[in-house]
């Protein structure tokens, strides 16, 4: 589908890097991009988020490139978006649209389908208004007249059901992962879960880590649905690792809502191997994107490790590095070319004996300088 990008800068100073992570979502979706438009504003207008101007300019370029969908890089109010395609006379979707219909397209597992319908549902119950024209008629006929019920009641009420509906479907998978968890702290298997920004490379290293055949692409949202390998490691045992959805920028209320119980792997692990792009210019920002998350669904005081993933692309060298408790937070490998991952184990192990220091993220516990990107692995690492 040919889609006009709109992109605005609100004096962000990470505006060229969200623009672009918007292109590589766009194009995850399957969007064929004719053009980019910035826009700079000191702040959204109410009426049509851009205003009157920079909306004429869109629907000209639109026209030019034969879009058939412009795609806004910001998250829209109802009346913004039906203002919009009023104007335009083409279809708007904004950026919390656009990670829903990924999500749609990427979900392969029962569970994740029904996670994303959800998200999907509650979406599109705050937007009713605008989405038909019928929505104020009347049901008459033999038998109906009167006051009846508006076609807008009619499908607040169907997705109020398929909502519940849904909820109930997932607490039963949910109740299902709490009895395979307690069967595994039966166990007495270490759960280790991998977590961070999208496209860091978790699911390469979970194959590489486990000898599994998880999808690994290089896309945003390669893949959504959590799998779980058990493992033997010397030195820790048993471990069970568990490869969960990937976070992103202003990643969708509605959708964190609805991966509750994907993300219970998370907020239930006993160690998390934050998986951070070592490559990307942003990794500081994006480590703190993930941060924000795990603290919103209540895995921060889980203790965790920084894997500095994609070394092959980094000046970085494969090793561990430890704070000044002497604990490891952080270790350098690559997934793609298999090395660093002696070091990881080695990591995983110590932190399966030790108790919990990496915990939170409170800027002021020095435990959490290495945060910074600018400290290389220690002379003792080894690969």
């Amino acid at each position: 589908m040919r889609a006009l990008i709109v992109s605005v800068d609100f004096g962000e100073p990470e505006f060229q890097a969200q623009t672009d992570e918007f292109i590589m979502l766009a194009k995850g979706a399957g969007a064929q991009i004719v053009d980019t438009i910035i826009a700079r504003r000191a702040r959204p207008d109410a009426a049509l988020f851009v205003g009157s101007g920079k909306a004429e300019e869109i629907a000209l370029a639109a026209a030019a490139g034969q879009a058939e969908i412009i795609l806004f890089n910001h998250n829209l109010t109802p009346a913004q978006q039906r203002n919009l395609e009023r104007a335009l006379k083409i279809r708007v979707v904004d950026r919390v649209a656009l990670i829903l219909d990924i999500f749609a397209l990427r979900a392969h597992s029962h569970e994740g389908k029904l996670q994303v319908e959800l998200a999907q549902l509650q979406h599109l119950a705050t937007r009713l208004t605008r989405m038909w024209s019928h929505l104020e008629r009347q049901r008459g006929g033999i038998g109906m007249r009167g006051p009846g019920e508006s076609q807008l009641e009619m499908d607040r009420r169907m997705i109020g059901d398929k909502v519940r509906y849904l909820r109930e479907r997932l607490d039963k998978l949910e109740r299902q992962r709490q009895t395979q968890r307690r069967s595994r702290a039966r166990g007495g298997a270490l759960s280790v879960s991998l977590v961070g920004y999208t496209n860091a490379g978790k699911s390469t290293l979970f194959n590489a880590l486990t000898r599994a055949d998880v999808y690994a692409a290089d896309q945003l949202f390669a893949t959504l649905d959590t799998t779980t390998r058990r493992i033997w490691i010397e030195g820790a045992g048993s471990v069970v690792v568990s490869d969960t959805v990937g976070f992103i920028r202003e990643l969708p209320h509605t959708l964190i809502a609805a991966f509750k119980a994907t993300l219970e792997e998370t907020v239930h692990a006993d160690l998390l191997l934050h998986v951070v792009d070592a490559s990307c210019p942003q990794r500081d920002e994006q480590i703190a994107e993930v941060d924000k998350v795990l603290e919103e669904i209540g895995a921060a005081d889980i203790p965790r490790i920084l894997v500095y993933n994609k070394i092959d692309r980094s000046s970085h060298e494969a090793g561990v590095e430890r704070d000044e408790h002497g604990t490891i937070s952080r270790v350098f490998v690559s997934a793609i070319e298999r090395t660093g991952l002696d070091a990881l184990r080695g990591a995983i192990v110590e932190a399966g004996q030790a108790d919990p220091v990496v915990t939170g993220n409170n800027s002021s516990d020095p435990r959490f300088r290495t945060l910074s990107s600018s400290v290389g692995p220690t002379a003792d690492a080894r690969s």
